[in-house]
C-alpha cells in the first residue's frame, strides 16, 4: 500500500491524511486550515470545528449534505460557507484547502499575490492567483468575494486578504499539489527579493519551456528486477520521501537518478506525487529505453549523458529547495565559502543561464567532470555523487548553505565569504582537487 493511497481511500481518510501532511509540514496550525472534498452526490466531506488538526481521525471528519443535513460528531468548519460557494460557482473543483502557511500570510497581511512565473513548472502547477478583500470570517460575504473570484475560471487559487489562502483542485491530491506548490513560490519569492529581487520568465519562455520538456523516450519490456535492483528501487523512494519532508523536494518536482550498470539506470517518474511513491513507480531505463508503460521525466536524457560521460558519478538529484531558488530566480551566484563544510562538498557552483538544459545538453553534461554541481535561473539545481546519500547530503548542505545566506544578507551587513587563502589551505588540508 501507498504512503498515502488517496485514490482508494474513502473520503473521510482522504481528508485525514492530506490534513496530517499539511500539519507535519508545518503549513497549518492546531487549530488552523480546513479541508473539503465535494463527492459524485453533491455532498461534501469537510473538517470540523475546534478539533486537534495534528490527530484528526476519519471519525472526526464532517458530512454535510446537499439538503443541509449535517453527519458526524462535530461541528462543521465555521468556513463552510465559502467552500459551499466555491463549489456552488465551479463545477470542475472538487477539493478545496484553506490554511495559514506563512509565505502565503505574507502576501496576504502585503496585500499582494505571488508572480508565479517565476518557475515555469510553478506556473504550471498554480496558474494565475486571485485576490479577495477581507471579510468577516465565515460569514457569507466572505464566501461571495472568494467566489467571485473563482467564478472568473482563471483562478484555482486565491490569497485572502489578511487571511491566508484557498485553493481548489480536481482532486484532493490536485489541490494539495497546488497549495504546497504555491507556499514554495511565496518563500522562494521572499528570498530572492531579501537576496536581490525576484525574476520573473515572460509567457513565452514558460511555454517554450513546457513544450520542450515533453520527453519522447523509446520504450522497452520490463524484466524481472534482481534483489540489487529491487534494494535501490527502496533506497530511491526512502531518499525522496526524507526530501519531501525536510522541503528539500515537492509532490510536483524533484528527481532522483542511480545507476544500475553500464547505460542501465534507475529514475524517478514524471507524472507521481513524490510523497506518494513506492518502489515499483521508479522506472529502470536501458540504453536509453524505459520500461512499457512508465513516463521518466525531463532530465532523463541529460542524466544518461551525465552517467556516460563520468564513470565517477553513481547518483544524481535535481531538486528545487525555497533558499537555493531564492539564488536561482534572484540571479544571485550561490557562494557557498561560508563555512569550511559547504566549500569542501561543493566548492565553485555555477549559476548558468535559462534555457540552458534544453539548449545544450552535452555542455552541461561535461560540466560535472570538474562540477559537482550547478544551479539553473529559474529552473532547477542538480547535484552528483557516488552512492545516493552523498549527493542528498550535498543538497543538504546547500540548501543550509543558502539559508544562511539569505539570513545574513537581512542582516544589512556586508558578506564576508572565507578568503581565497583560507580556501588553499582547505584545499592542501583535504585533498580537494582544482
Amino acid at each position: 500500500m501507498r504512503q498515502i493511497d488517496i485514490d482508494f481511500m474513502p473520503y473521510a481518510e482522504q481528508i485525514t491524511a492530506i490534513i496530517g501532511r499539511v500539519y507535519r509540514t508545518e503549513m497549518t496550525t492546531t487549530s488552523g486550515g480546513n479541508i473539503s472534498i465535494r463527492d459524485e452526490n453533491g455532498d461534501i466531506w469537510i473538517t470540523p470545528s475546534a478539533v486537534d488538526k495534528g490527530s484528526l481521525t476519519p471519525q472526526d471528519v464532517i458530512l454535510v449534505k446537499s439538503d443541509g443535513t449535517v453527519v458526524g460528531k462535530h461541528k462543521p468548519s465555521s468556513e463552510l460557507p465559502f467552500h459551499r460557494a466555491i463549489y456552488d460557482c465551479r463545477p470542475d473543483i472538487h477539493s478545496i484547502i484553506h490554511a495559514h502557511p506563512p509565505g502565503l500570510v505574507a502576501f496576504s497581511i502585503a496585500h499582494k499575490v505571488p508572480d508565479t512565473n517565476i518557475i515555469p513548472m510553478v506556473k504550471n502547477v498554480c496558474g494565475s492567483v486571485g485576490f479577495a478583500p477581507y471579510a468577516l470570517p465565515g460569514s457569507k460575504e466572505l464566501g461571495e468575494k472568494i467566489a467571485g473570484q473563482f467564478a472568473s475560471g482563471e483562478h484555482h487559487a486565491v490569497i485572502m486578504e489578511n487571511h491566508g489562502v484557498v485553493l481548489g483542485g480536481s482532486d484532493i491530491v490536485d489541490a494539495y499539489k497546488r497549495f504546497e506548490t504555491l507556499e514554495f513560490c511565496c518563500k522562494t519569492i521572499v528570498g530572492a527579493n531579501t537576496l536581490c529581487r525576484a525574476n520573473s520568465l515572460t509567457q513565452e519562455q514558460i511555454a517554450e519551456h513546457l513544450s520542450a520538456i515533453k520527453m519522447d523516450i523509446p520504450q522497452r519490456n520490463s524484466t524481472k528486477s534482481t534483489p540489487e535492483e529491487r534494494e535501490v528501487r527502496a533506497h530511491i523512494v526512502a531518499i525522496v520521501q526524507r526530501g519531501c519532508a525536510q522541503d528539500l523536494m515537492m509532490g510536483t518536482y524533484g528527481t532522483i537518478a542511480v545507476r544500475l550498470g553500464k547505460d542501465d539506470f534507475l529514475i524517478t517518474p514524471a507524472d507521481e506525487a513524490r510523497w506518494n511513491l513506492m518502489p515499483e513507480d521508479i522506472i529502470r531505463i536501458v540504453g536509453g529505453k524505459a520500461e512499457a508503460g512508465k513516463h521518466p521525466g525531463r532530465l532523463t536524457k541529460l542524466f544518461r549523458r551525465i552517467f556516460q560521460l563520468n564513470s565517477d558519478i553513481d547518483s544524481i538529484i535535481s531538486t528545487m529547495s525555497p533558499n537555493i531558488m531564492a539564488h536561482a530566480v534572484s540571479g544571485t551566484k550561490l557562494d557557498v565559502r561560508t563555512i569550511p563544510e559547504s566549500w569542501i562538498f561543493l566548492q565553485d557552483v555555477p549559476l548558468l543561464p535559462f534555457g540552458i538544459l534544453q539548449n545544450d545538453l552535452e555542455g552541461v553534461a561535461e560540466m560535472f567532470k570538474k562540477k559537482t554541481a550547478i544551479l539553473v535561473e529559474n529552473d532547477c539545481f542538480i547535484v552528483t555523487g557516488k552512492k545516493l546519500l552523498q549527493p542528498f547530503d550535498y543538497l543538504e548542505v546547500a540548501e543550509f548553505s543558502a539559508h544562511s545566506l539569505v539570513m545574513a544578507r537581512a542582516l544589512g551587513e556586508e558578506l564576508r565569504p572565507i578568503t581565497d587563502g583560507e580556501i588553499e589551505d582547505l584545499r592542501i588540508a583535504f585533498n580537494v582537487k582544482k
